[in-house]
């Protein structure tokens, strides 16, 4: 293996898989969603928080909207 390697002549590129990568967030959650989520991960064998990050997505993909009324 050489002592130096001379990377100046090199052209840099762009990582094509940026846009697959995560991005870490904090939330807060209730109690009863993410025990839901982790019996779901129990079930399935999936670690819980990439279930809610599939649900979340789905919910993106499809355009899913809450509906809320406050009585």
């Amino acid at each position: 293996m050489r002592e130096h390697y001379d990377f100046s002549k090199m052209k840099g590129k762009k990582n094509p898989y940026i846009k697959y990568l995560k991005q870490p967030v904090t939330m807060r959650l209730d109690k009863d969603s993410v025990e839901y989520f982790k019996a779901l991960s129990e079930e399935s064998g999936i670690p819980y928080q990439t279930l809610i990050n599939l649900y979340l997505r789905d919910c993106a993909v499809n355009e899913k909207k809450l509906e809320l009324s406050w009585d």
